[in-house]
C-alpha cells in the first residue's frame, strides 16, 4: 500500500480523483479539497468536550456541472481506472478497508480484487442512464 496517505490524480494539471488512505490522521478539520468543487471533502480530529456549535445549513443555489462522487471503501479490495474526456485509460490504484475516494471527473471504472462492501455518496437525484455514458476500453 502507498505510502502517502493523500494522492491525487493529476492528468494534464487538472485533478481527476483524490484518494484519503485510511490511515491518514490530522488535528482539527481539513479540507481535502479546493472551494471551486461542488463536492467538498473534509477531515475531523477533534479530543473529547470539543463542540462543534449547533447550526442548519442555509439554501444556497449552486451551479453542478458533473457529478462528483465520493468512495467509502468498508470491506476488501477496489482496484480503480481512471480516464480522461477521450476515455483513454491514464492512472490505476487499488483501495483498501478504511481508504475514501473522491472522483472529481473525467471516467472510471472499477474491478473487484476482494470481496467490497462499499458506500457511495454524490449530488442527487439520480438520473439512471441519463446520469453517465458507459464505454468499453
Amino acid at each position: 500500500m502507498s505510502e502517502n496517505l493523500q494522492e491525487e490524480i493529476i492528468y494534464n494539471g487538472q485533478m481527476y480523483a483524490l484518494i484519503v488512505r485510511k490511515d491518514f490522521s490530522a488535528k482539527g478539520l481539513k479540507f481535502f479539497t479546493p472551494n471551486e468543487l461542488s463536492q467538498q471533502l473534509a477531515y475531523m480530529n477533534h479530543p473529547a468536550g470539543h463542540i462543534i456549535d449547533p447550526h442548519i445549513h442555509k439554501m444556497v443555489k449552486r451551479e453542478v456541472h458533473y457529478t462528483q462522487e465520493v468512495l467509502f471503501i468498508r470491506k476488501g479490495i477496489l482496484k480503480v481506472v481512471f480516464f480522461n474526456e477521450e476515455k483513454e485509460e491514464f492512472a490505476q490504484s487499488l483501495l483498501y478497508e478504511g481508504d475514501v475516494l473522491l472522483l472529481v471527473k473525467g471516467g472510471h471504472g472499477f474491478e473487484i480484487i476482494e470481496d467490497c462492501e462499499v458506500f457511495e455518496v454524490k449530488q442527487g437525484p439520480y438520473a439512471g442512464d441519463n446520469d453517465k455514458e458507459k464505454f468499453k476500453f
